[in-house]
């Protein structure tokens, strides 16, 4: 059928390939994970808890034990163990049932609110023949648009606020629908932020964007958070995370969200819109543009002048970061060259988790929409770099940059190996400062006593030896010329891991959406 296998390392390294591979495709076409009965499914449970907590459309296809051995223990039951981190889930008894059941496992995945969904095929339902003509079509997607009336209540919300806010989140993403969100920022006027899943929900150069959060943030996101008096959230669950932005006390909320069991279910929605995020935003685009009177330029003009200002200001105070030229290298050098050095109109980029997500998150400026996949509700160090190789998967032409610790590669970094057998040319970026850096504030006896947080190693060279080219960079001066010949390599269709020896590193923008004080915090990132 010319379905091409990737073969991975560790099974939930594989779960992360499908999860990008969806993540770029929108959900249109779906990453595919195949796993053995027993250890094979078993190890691949974190990778599928980390989609989960995503909202990620993707198929698990598990191996099983015989039918008959399904009830004698300790036989692992992966349609039952799977249940609470998949949306939906199912055993195969015959062969029979697998086109009725890939019919639910895709209607399931594609319809609503997105998740992973679990097939578990015995050894004796996998080695059948399919009995009589196959009849299977594909499942459409199936999208809902909101209640007219509450479109309507909505609209006039938003004109009455004197300060509304729009916050994206991913589901702006499955429903591309980027240029409407724009478009109804510039009609209101109104800023946008965004959640970490959400980041380039609409270009973060785009003058109304205010970029997105994970604990870190920009300082103007924390500032018309504190000022606005109505948030519009859109394609956003609303979930309470350590690792994403939280809607400040005494916020008038319109919730926007395909899924109805998200309103209400952690902030008191004072008004809700039901529907596929594309729909709604053109639903409101209409009412608002039927309503609204006087082209409103004078008013846009001065809230675009407002944040460019205010980026300005944010920037200036953290330029001894981004230009610093000490040794060990400031993490922040190396992402404002990569900033500088790529064309980031071709990049797809995320973080993994710690701190290289705290730093990446709030500097990394996109260019174009959906060019980077933010993550954090689960927090597993290593996720990125699997991501990261469906990425590329799904859009070859693309570069594709991962941002990993040393903690992180410690975790996963064999699974580079796959890039390198598979010919996928993706970017690893490693900051390796010998130490779990986000923990240091939590483990502060154990690190006295027995140096508990101490990590090392030469990451260069461990790429070496699985067939990746690598370099390892200590000096600032060093950096451009790198990222340039690490490129170069992609470009041949090869991967390429860059290790910066950079240091510790505790300074995170951390300003409070309450009061939009100044924190560059010393804490942990984690």
């Amino acid at each position: 059928m010319d379905i091409r296998p990737i073969l991975c390392r560790q099974e939930r390294v594989g779960v992360g390939i499908a999860d990008g591979y969806s993540r770029i495709k929108r959900g249109k076409r779906n990453g595919v994970f195949a796993a053995q009965a027993g250890p094979g499914i078993e190890n691949a449970f974190p990778g599928v808890a980390q989609a989960f907590s995503e909202n990620v459309p993707l198929l698990v296809i598990a191996g099983g034990m015989p039918l008959g051995r399904q009830y004698v223990r300790p036989v692992f039951r992966a349609a039952n163990v799977f249940q609470p981190v998949t949306k939906w889930s199912a055993l195969a008894h015959s062969v029979q049932e697998l086109p009725d059941l890939l019919r639910r496992a895709y209607h399931a995945m594609r319809s609503g609110k997105a998740g992973p969904v679990l097939i578990e095929v015995p050894d004796e339902v996998f080695t059948a023949e399919y009995q009589g003509p196959l009849d299977y079509a594909p499942v459409s997607l199936q999208r809902a648009a909101p209640d007219p009336a509450a479109v309507k209540k909505a609209a006039e919300m938003l004109l009455a606020a004197k300060q509304p806010l729009l916050w994206a989140g991913q589901g702006v993403h499955y429903a591309e629908a980027s240029e409407q969100l724009a478009a109804l920022a510039e009609l209101l006027p109104a800023p946008v932020v965004a959640t970490n899943p959400g980041k380039s929900a609409i270009a973060d150069s785009h003058p109304l964007a205010l970029g997105a959060a994970t604990r870190s943030r920009s300082k103007m996101f924390a500032d018309f958070m504190s000022r606005a008096d109505l948030i519009l959230a859109i394609g956003s669950s609303l979930t309470v995370t350590n690792f994403g932005p939280a809607v400040p006390p005494s916020k008038t909320i319109i919730h926007s969200s395909n899924d109805p069991s998200d309103i209400n279910k952690e902030y008191r929605a004072d008004h809700a819109l039901v529907g596929d995020a594309a729909l709604v935003i053109d639903a409101l685009i209409t009412e608002l543009s039927h309503r609204k009177s006087g082209s409103g330029d004078n008013t846009l003009a001065a809230l675009k002048a407002d944040i460019a200002a205010g980026k300005k200001a944010w920037l200036d105070e953290w330029s001894k970061h981004l230009s610093s030229d000490e040794i060990p290298i400031n993490q922040y050098r190396v992402i404002r060259d990569l900033m500088r050095t790529l064309d980031r109109d071709n990049v797809i980029i995320t973080h993994d988790s710690g701190s290289p997500r705290e730093q990446l998150l709030p500097f990394w400026e996109t260019t174009v929409p959906g060019s980077y996949m933010g993550w954090g509700k689960s927090t597993q160090l290593g996720y990125g770099l699997g991501i990261t190789m469906g990425a590329k998967l799904a859009a070859p032409k693309k570069l594709c940059v991962n941002v990993m610790g040393d903690a992180a590669i410690g975790m996963t970094g064999m699974d580079i190996e796959t890039a390198a057998r598979n010919r996928i040319a993706i970017l690893t970026v490693v900051f390796n400062n010998g130490v779990m850096a986000a923990e240091r504030d939590v483990l502060k006896l154990s690190t006295k006593k027995y140096g508990a947080l101490t990590v090392s190693g030469n990451y260069a060279k461990v790429a070496e030896g699985l067939n990746v080219a690598s370099t390892r960079v200590e000096k600032p001066a060093a950096i451009v010329p790198a990222i340039k010949d690490a490129v170069a390599v992609t470009e041949t269709g090869a991967p390429f891991l860059l290790e910066f020896v950079v240091k510790e590193g505790y300074d995170f923008s951390r300003y409070s959406s309450t009061t939009a004080a100044s924190s560059l915090s010393v804490g942990p990132g984690n």
